[in-house]
């Protein structure tokens, strides 16, 4: 026989609304009482019924996060900022690991709209448009973005500053004495990328110096296309001072092709990285880089979702969280 809210109120002897209300974290049902029912819901093994729910709530408490690339940290630890508070909230996510596929990011949004979820919090593919954004939204879907935006979209968008933050990587090359430094990673077909490279040359136009005269390597963000990216730059000519990043994984692929070459980073070239993910204090040598708040960047984006899944006020206005420089070894003083 299948466990009902009645099995459990009857062996509690209290009336099925209570059951209920304790289970969804009701403030109007004791602490004690809360937690002798959801006790006696775990000992019989009850499965909270959420297609009922929804029919009483009009709400299904999922939501849809869409990111670019789920194995890379930065996207990771996002996730996990925006995991927690949706908990808070009793909300649970469905994940698209989109891979700049825009067919596939329609296809999961296309799938959320289907099963009926409340929203959905975006860093959208290359190619997603203002246009792509509205008709999410006017088909019943809330969405807030993260990381990325999308120019003209209308909605929440959470994100580093990034022109700021690589602004201040870069300054920091160059108060180190480097002059000729390459910049890998990244690609001008996203609000990041662009971003970044700005960023990179507002720092030299700040102090009064040209931009170096070397090819921009875009790629995509990971070890990979740092380690293949080196043996590019040093085939083009003399090596350069220093290697600023996109990102601590192109970073760090870029430390292990350098020394694939024979040069040592922070010694040989100084490189930064971008984001400041977990792994980035603890490479050899320890990784210069930039905090760009991406915890915070998570929690707001699934904060704001939440106030628009309630129809409350949401401004539209693109919200920067501020950057900070982290100054590690990866970096030396050029004499």
């Amino acid at each position: 026989m299948k466990v009902t809210l009645t099995t459990i109120a009857d062996d509690l002897g209290v009336s099925t609304a209570t059951v209920s209300l304790a289970l969804r974290d009701s403030p109007l049902v004791a602490a004690a009482t809360t937690e002798r029912i959801k006790r006696r819901a775990k000992e019989i093994g009850y499965v909270y019924d959420r297609r009922a729910a929804s029919l009483r709530t009009q709400r299904s408490d999922i939501v849809g996060v869409l990111v670019r690339d789920i194995i890379n940290p930065f996207f990771a630890e996002i996730l996990g900022s925006i995991e927690a508070e949706l908990s808070e909230n009793r909300q649970t996510f469905l994940l698209c690991n989109h891979g700049d596929d825009i067919a596939l990011q329609e296809d999961f949004i296309s799938t959320l709209m289907q099963f009926g979820a409340d929203g959905v919090i975006m860093s959208p593919s290359v190619g997603t448009s203002a246009e792509d954004i509205r008709k999410i939204e006017e088909n019943g879907l809330p969405v807030t973005l993260v990381a990325r935006t999308v120019e003209d979209a209308g909605v929440p968008a959470f994100l580093g500053d990034d022109v700021t933050g690589f602004e201040l990587v870069t300054s920091h090359l160059i108060s180190k004495g480097h002059r000729d430094i390459a910049l890998i990673g990244g690609t001008r077909l996203t609000s990041t990328g662009r971003a970044r490279r700005a960023g990179f040359a507002q720092a030299f136009e700040k102090a009064g110096l040209p931009l170096p005269q070397r090819e921009d390597f875009e790629t995509p963000y990971d070890r990979r296309a740092g380690y293949e990216a080196v043996t590019k730059l040093l085939a083009n000519g003399p090596a350069p001072d220093a290697v600023a990043c996109c990102s601590d994984t192109v970073a760090l692929g870029v430390m292990h092709g350098l020394r694939a070459a024979g040069l040592e980073p922070g010694r040989d070239i100084a490189v930064t990285g971008y984001d400041n993910i977990t792994e980035a204090a603890i490479a050899f040598p320890p990784l210069t880089t930039v905090d760009d708040g991406h915890g915070e960047i998570g929690k707001l984006a699934a904060r704001a979702l939440y106030s628009k899944i309630k129809k409350e006020e949401c401004s539209t206005e693109a919200v920067l969280v501020k950057p900070s420089l982290m100054e590690r070894a990866s970096v030396n003083e050029r004499s």
